[in-house]
């Protein structure tokens, strides 16, 4: 999903603006240091110090450093619920965020419980915001499925959540990319490979920092799907291709560089 929504008639940058930016840059360490900082100079009770945090805890995440995001989204959602309320969209969107980082860990029943919980609480709301919220929880819902080999629940997810959107974007992608996990865990391999050809023309018409966070996972459903139509010249390419991408953008430590890496070794044997 776009993390944060412009609003009209702007006056004036707010204390998160270059945070922001830096991340949507893929500058992750930079983002994260100066969110860190914001935090730090803002009063207790100022709505710029969990946006900040939470805006670190993206950053952190995405270094790969999924026990210390997972911390900072903990530090952030009290003073979430506090300033915002335990209904607004802003909290949900953190609890969505920071149920990711737990299926990351591999503590995947809690993801979907939290993931289930932030849903039904999106589903309640009014406005678009929380139909972001919604689908982007059913997205963290569909990885904790596929996680726990509940790959026909997550298919049925995906294409439910994919059948609401109203137009194609970064949530598309990501649940397309999902969809694409669940059919290659079933060994329907031509299918999986399908919607990873599909979520790569989407990838194609999105501003570059909409699909950034997803650099390699495209790479990595095709890998996957070929290793399993027993084309494992192409599959190698592309395992490694996802590899290089992710090792570039996240670090080693992060949950999709070790996937990749891990069937970079499936097909080379080791």
């Amino acid at each position: 999903m776009k993390l944060f929504r412009p609003r009209a008639r702007r006056t004036s940058r707010s204390p998160v603006s270059r945070a922001k930016a830096l991340y949507e840059a893929g500058r992750y360490a930079e983002a994260e240091a100066e969110a860190r900082a914001v935090a730090r100079s803002r009063p207790r009770d100022d709505m710029y110090a969990p946006l900040a945090l939470s805006i670190a805890a993206l950053a952190t995440g995405a270094q790969g450093h999924h026990a210390e995001a997972l911390a900072t989204y903990d530090e952030a959602l009290p003073a979430f619920g506090r300033i915002f309320g335990a209904d607004h969209w802003q909290t949900l969107k953190l609890r969505s965020d920071r149920a990711q980082q737990m299926t990351a860990l591999g503590r995947h029943a809690e993801c979907e419980a939290e993931g289930a919980a932030v849903a039904r609480a999106a589903t309640r709301g009014t406005g678009p915001e929380m139909q972001v919220i919604a689908a982007a929880a059913r997205n963290g819902l569909v990885f904790a499925l596929n996680a726990q080999g509940r790959r026909p629940e997550a298919e049925a997810l995906a294409r439910e959540a994919l059948a609401a959107l109203r137009e194609p974007d970064r949530l598309s992608l990501v649940l397309r990319l999902g969809l694409a996990r669940s059919l290659n865990g079933q060994a329907r391999h031509e299918e999986a490979l399908a919607e990873a050809e599909r979520a790569n023309e989407l990838r194609r018409s999105l501003p570059a920092e909409h699909h950034r966070p997803e650099t390699g996972a495209i790479e990595l459903a095709v890998a996957t799907a070929l290793l399993g139509l027993r084309r494992g010249t192409e599959a190698r390419l592309q395992a490694a291709a996802a590899h290089d991408a992710c090792l570039a953008s996240f670090g080693p430590d992060h949950r999709r560089t070790i996937e990749a890496r891990a069937l970079l070794d499936r097909i080379d044997g080791t």
